[in-house]
């Protein structure tokens, strides 16, 4: 298996329903206002928002290409192993039918079924649950071991927001350094993370991606990393049942000490807002950034906010930290 070739994410739109619920967004980043998706503020009667659990892959880091490239990587052996009537056709990841339109969409399943789907099989055939476990094991296997800041970095400007978001800048004029903080807590929010792929690809990404939000010199580097100060972080392969789900959602709340109600989830696509709202989290938010168009997620009654960049995000999430 070959690296991984560097390329910018491109813009996908699905076309999905005619008549698409009607939402609005979030302010452009110009503004300072904000305007939720639902009619309704949020309920302060269940308390403050206490952490804010976020999806990865699309969200937090721009990974697309990875798991692209891996993916076709992964699906030409398969293809080259397992079918006798190619007429002594091979492919390699770059020959590989795949596009990229076909891989965005995939990405709302699981690692296993995305890649079962992609060489032609559906729930229900006998071999959709081994093919796709061990299909799954082996593009885990290889991707993780790729993860860097040039193939799944962060998303310009998430870095700074996370620092924000653990130093309670959004909610207060304090800081980091300000509240006294050396690796303990602070009157920040705290973080998780909850991803489809597999648990290891998260901690690799947050491992590879975190910044700083410490100078204090008595402790190690990853002390000083914001990745120390994630609460909770699962993968599909670490949770009873994967998105869309809360199965996980709750797992992260259960270890984070926070009801559902204290919690903001953040996602790219349709099967985040489902698990949102299956684990009853107070808000969803959605970004557009990753791998399913507005359209796409304005039919997710789950999502409470769309989200066109990172500063609308900020803005979205200050909103409910208010209440």
């Amino acid at each position: 298996m070959t690296g991984i070739p560097i390329a910018p994410s491109p813009t996908f739109l699905y076309p999905r329903s005619e008549s698409p619920t009607k939402f609005r967004l979030a302010s452009t980043a110009s503004s300072t206002s904000f305007s939720a998706t639902s009619q309704k503020e949020p309920d302060s009667s269940s308390g403050k928002i206490r952490g804010i659990i976020f999806d990865i892959d699309g969200t937090l880091a721009d990974s697309w290409n990875l798991g692209y490239q891996a993916t076709r990587t992964v699906l030409a052996d398969y293809h080259n192993n397992n079918n006798n009537n190619n007429n002594g056709e091979e492919h390699t990841s770059e020959t590989y039918p795949l596009t990229s339109e076909e891989y965005h969409f995939g990405c709302r399943y699981t690692t296993p079924e995305r890649l079962a789907r992609h060489v032609g099989l559906e729930p229900g055939h006998p071999s959709f649950e081994s093919v796709g476990e061990d299909l799954g094991k082996k593009f885990d296997d290889y991707y993780v071991q790729l993860v860097d800041m040039s193939t799944a970095g962060f998303y310009e400007g998430i870095s700074d927001l996370l620092v924000k978001l653990h130093c309670g800048d959004l909610v207060s004029n304090s800081s980091c350094e300000s509240t006294g903080d050396k690796g303990g807590g602070t009157r920040g929010i705290q973080l998780g993370a909850l991803t489809n792929a597999c648990v290891e690809y998260a901690h690799a990404v947050l491992k590879a991606n975190c910044p700083r939000y410490s100078t204090d010199s008595s402790a190690d580097d990853e002390d000083k990393s914001i990745y120390s100060r994630f609460t909770s972080i699962h993968g599909a392969n670490s949770v009873p049942r994967p998105k869309p789900f809360g199965d996980g959602i709750l797992l992260c709340c259960s270890e984070m000490k926070l009801d559902p109600s204290e919690v903001i989830y953040v996602g790219d696509a349709p099967t985040d807002a489902r698990a949102a709202v299956d684990a009853k989290c107070r808000a969803a938010i959605g970004v557009l950034w990753g791998s399913n168009s507005e359209e796409c997620l304005k039919e997710e009654k789950g999502f409470n906010a769309l989200c066109k960049n990172v500063k609308e995000l900020e803005t979205a999430i200050a909103h409910y930290l208010s209440f």
